[in-house]
């Protein structure tokens, strides 16, 4: 039982993700923005982290998204190459010395402790991403003539602006009538459209779509999907049931859909949380429950989805059950927020021992 992958000898890449990556900039430990004097980068993006991810855990990736010509832009591609993620179907945009046109987005990232949660605060209006139209990217020759077996977008470069709507149908059109797999991270943003444009957006290109990601806020407000029962932020009153029979109105409604997977996380503090996922086998009708990193240490939260979303696209990628991709799916994203900043620095050997049960006793 498995996905019906492009086979690895026809394809130039395992996996393409379609995003915006952005500088963050932090203050050290736990500071406060207004108060820093100092301010940490950081390189990063949910679509662009989940490439990333697998480049480190050893498949070929690519990320394509926009740049601009100038060193902020430098320190992104940078960050790419150095980590083996190809930047060949990147956009780079001339820089007008000035940003009018087009700038790197950025974005200012204080990382909580206790009582005192994360805050991010945007600053990515006319970002070069935002600027992108169909056509900047020859989906033909990447899909095509180079292939692509997996390709990872989602909601938050969907929403950037009226033309990246665009982009994203042109792209995953162009990736379904190839074959290939199509995962979409719904990452619902507030901050960035309403629940009505992510509606009305979202519905049409699911049926592109073979791997959906969301957590029950994702599902009402970029879907319309009610969680029963579901009253809490923090999730402490989801009833997984409840859960369970939305996905399942979800995966009726949308037949081409073959894999939806969700995170579970309980906030306890900025420091604590439990954690855990679930993934839904469309084919067999089945839920798979990811491990339970019960008072999971927090050091950085920012990238735990993104996690989960290459932990388990690297297993299906390999070839794994579903069992085992909810369980490196679940595992990455616990690890993933045990480092600083958005993107994984975790080993494929770490990620299987984690996976397999392994515990933290001091490797010497």
């Amino acid at each position: 039982m498995s996905l019906s992958i492009r086979p690895a000898s026809d394809c130039r890449f395992d996996l393409v993700s379609l995003g915006e990556c952005m500088v963050r900039l932090s203050p050290p430990g736990h500071g406060r923005i207004e108060f820093a004097d100092t301010l940490q980068v950081h390189v990063g993006g949910g679509e662009y982290n989940v490439a990333y991810a697998l480049s480190r855990l050893g498949l070929r990736t690519g990320w394509t998204g926009a740049l601009v010509d100038n060193p902020l832009g430098n320190v992104v591609l940078n960050h790419a190459r150095a980590g083996g993620v190809d930047t060949e179907y990147a956009v780079v945009l001339p820089y007008d010395c000035v940003g009018r046109e087009a700038r790197v987005g950025l974005n200012f990232t204080e990382v909580g402790t206790g009582i005192r949660a994360s805050v991010t605060m945007y600053d990515r209006g006319h970002s070069a991403t935002s600027k992108m139209k169909p056509g900047d990217v020859d989906w033909h020759d990447l899909f095509t003539t180079r292939g692509a077996r997996w390709l990872h977008t989602g909601g938050i470069f969907t929403c950037l602006s009226d033309s990246t709507k665009l982009v994203t149908a042109e792209a995953l059109k162009a990736a379904h009538n190839e074959g290939t797999i199509v995962s979409y991270d719904l990452n619902f943003r507030a901050k960035l459209w309403s629940s009505e444009d992510a509606i009305a957006t979202t519905r049409p290109l699911v049926k592109y779509i073979d791997c959906l990601i969301g957590n029950e806020e994702d599902f009402q407000k970029v879907l319309g999907y009610e969680v029963e029962g579901a009253g809490d932020d923090n999730l402490k009153d989801l009833p997984i049931d409840s859960y369970k029979k939305m996905v399942r109105r979800v995966a009726k409604d949308y037949p081409n859909l073959k894999v939806i997977g969700t995170t579970l996380r309980e906030v306890l503090s900025a420091s604590e949380n439990n954690w855990s996922a679930i993934l839904y086998w469309a084919e067999i009708d089945t839920f798979y429950r990811g491990p339970t990193f019960d008072r999971l240490i927090i050091e950085d939260r920012v990238g735990g989805g993104d996690g989960f979303a290459s932990g388990f696209a690297y297993a299906l990628l390999t070839g794994t059950d579903p069992q085992t991709a909810v369980n490196l799916g679940t595992a990455h994203g616990a690890l993933l927020q045990t480092t600083r900043g958005d993107t994984s620095q975790i080993t494929l050997k770490e990620l299987q021992h984690v996976a397999s049960g392994g515990g933290a006793r001091i490797v010497r």
